[in-house]
């Protein structure tokens, strides 16, 4: 019987251990500031004079009050946007169209045009409200005026998130023949270094594998960065985290060393959580001759994470038994309401959990794939293109996939593992529920997660409902019938598949072998 997790809400009475190993590929808080921009402490937010009312009749006549009111109310009305009214050029319009893309989203409003002007940019919005369409667009009308060698590059943390914004790229900068160039691990370095020495337009990268090309390609290879134009930290409070043991932020350094100097080039920061660390970069003191850095914080204004969270989301929690979560998964997964629905994320802590229970559901015949940091990069990008396009319906993902993936279409994530990290949570749960879309998430909740979904609660300020159907009864689809009998043998056979994926020492070989 699942724990009573009601009494403990109220009395928190029961002490609690945390959950399994959290992934090793996540980062935690960072609390060191480090300097990336130089800025003046000027505001960029409008200041509203205040006028107080008089207390003497106003004189003016009927037709001048009319005259007045009538402007007020004109300059009230709403102006629908569009990218001709950003001054964006034809030719990215018409590219924006091919991709769907009609009308810009408010940090697309506020960021196009000051960076068309030639302004360094921290742009703040929640995930899904379209980023990379955010500084692409200035950039590549930029580029378009002058396309010479690297004109920018692009550093994002996850090879998935880097993929993503290449293609964006690619699609845009289509009709000028754009060259692009993706620069990720868990690929060969050698091709990567000749399309480096060849100077394409746009770099996308992760700093470890940038960093690597800049310490060891040879200066030939890495010439062309120091003419860049453009620099673009994307998820930029995870790239400047400088706390935990894989933090990022030395290559990140090392990255810049390469590049021209902040002077020189013009720096833009997106992101969907703005840390103080990616705020404090404004008040820094600034060149005489260089404009102050534009800050938009599109719905992020307070800084806290309930504004991050989609109010169309529904978040609910599962309590489950600690050894039966694999059960309790499949029987969810049965639910006739969830039978239907055809995107489904499912997070785990670590890329052991995360492989043993893809395997598992495969058994189980489920159409189902992975996603972890020890994939061969290849499989990855099959695996998530997979996903996409609905090829399969779920995904069993570490946090890789928790950042900044564009999956419009997922309908449901479960935290099989509840996060350590609060702000882990916020970016599971925003797969879901983006643009605008309904979307749901289910916590399971075992017997040592209470404090750590407290946690979670406090820190997103609302509580979980608890999940629920009508005539559903999770609990009992577990023990009736062969339920347990069949994931306890799917469970057998997928750590056969495990122990057969292991050398003679007892050590997990580099390709994991996959069930089909």
């Amino acid at each position: 019987m699942a724990p009573g997790w009601t009494s403990v809400r109220l009395s928190r009475s029961r002490s609690s251990s945390p959950a399994s190993q959290y992934e090793d590929d996540v980062l935690l808080p960072s609390s060191k500031r480090r300097r990336l921009l130089t800025d003046s402490v000027d505001s960029d937010r409008p200041q509203t004079a205040y006028t107080a009312p008089s207390r003497i009749p106003d004189q003016k006549t009927h037709s001048t009050i009319s005259t007045t009111l009538s402007v007020k109310l004109s300059s009230i009305q709403t102006v629908e946007p569009s990218f001709e009214a950003l001054k964006v050029s034809p030719w990215l319009i018409k590219s924006l169209a091919a991709m769907q893309i009609k009308r810009p989203t408010a940090i697309q409003k506020a960021c196009i045009p000051e960076i068309l002007k030639g302004r360094d940019c921290i742009g703040g919005s929640r995930t899904g409200t379209g980023k990379t369409v955010a500084f692409a667009v200035p950039i590549l009308q930029q580029w378009s005026k002058d396309p010479f060698g690297i004109y920018a590059v692009v550093l994002t943390p996850t090879r998935e998130l880097a993929l993503q914004i290449y293609e964006q790229f690619q699609a845009l900068g289509a009709p000028q023949s754009l060259k692009t160039a993706l620069v990720v691990g868990g690929t060969d370095m050698c091709p990567q270094a000749i399309a480096l020495s060849q100077r394409p337009h746009i770099v996308v990268a992760t700093p470890g594998r940038l960093a690597d090309h800049i310490l060891n390609s040879g200066q030939d290879t890495i010439a062309g960065l120091s003419r860049a134009q453009f620099v673009v930290l994307d998820e930029a409070d995870r790239l400047l985290n400088a706390s935990g043991p894989g933090s990022m932020l030395p290559d990140v350094e090392t990255c810049l060393s390469a590049l021209p100097p902040s002077t020189q080039r013009h720096t833009l920061l997106f992101t969907a959580t703005v840390t103080p660390e990616v705020r404090a970069l404004k008040a820094l003191p600034r060149p005489k001759d260089r404009p102050p850095i534009f800050v938009s914080e599109i719905n992020t204004e307070d800084n806290t994470p309930q504004a991050l969270i989609p109010s169309s989301l529904r978040q609910t929690y599962l309590q489950v038994p600690l050894k039966q979560k694999d059960s309790f998964l499949h029987a969810l997964l049965s639910v006739p309401s969830i039978v239907d629905l055809t995107s489904i994320i499912i997070f785990c802590n670590r890329t052991q959990t995360a492989d043993l229970l893809h395997r598992i559901l495969l058994a189980l015949e489920h159409n189902v794939t992975s996603l972890h940091s020890k994939m061969p990069q290849s499989q990855r990008v099959k695996n998530l293109s997979s996903f996409r396009a609905q090829t399969c319906r779920l995904l069993v993902a570490t946090d890789v996939a928790a950042r900044g993936l564009d999956i419009p279409s997922t309908n449901l994530v479960i935290n099989y593992d509840v996060p350590r990290n609060p702000d882990d949570y916020i970016h599971r749960v925003g797969r879901t529920a983006r643009a605008g879309r309904a979307g749901t998430s289910v916590t399971f909740v075992g017997q040592r997660d209470v404090e750590l979904v407290l946690a979670v609660e406090k820190h997103i300020g609302r509580q979980m409902s608890e999940w629920k159907e009508e005539g559903v009864n999770v609990e009992t689809r577990v023990t009736r019938g062969r339920l347990l009998k069949d994931v306890g043998e799917a469970r057998m056979e997928a750590l056969r598949n495990v122990e057969g994926s292991k050398d003679v020492f007892g050590r997990r070989k580099k390709v994991l072998k996959r069930a089909q």
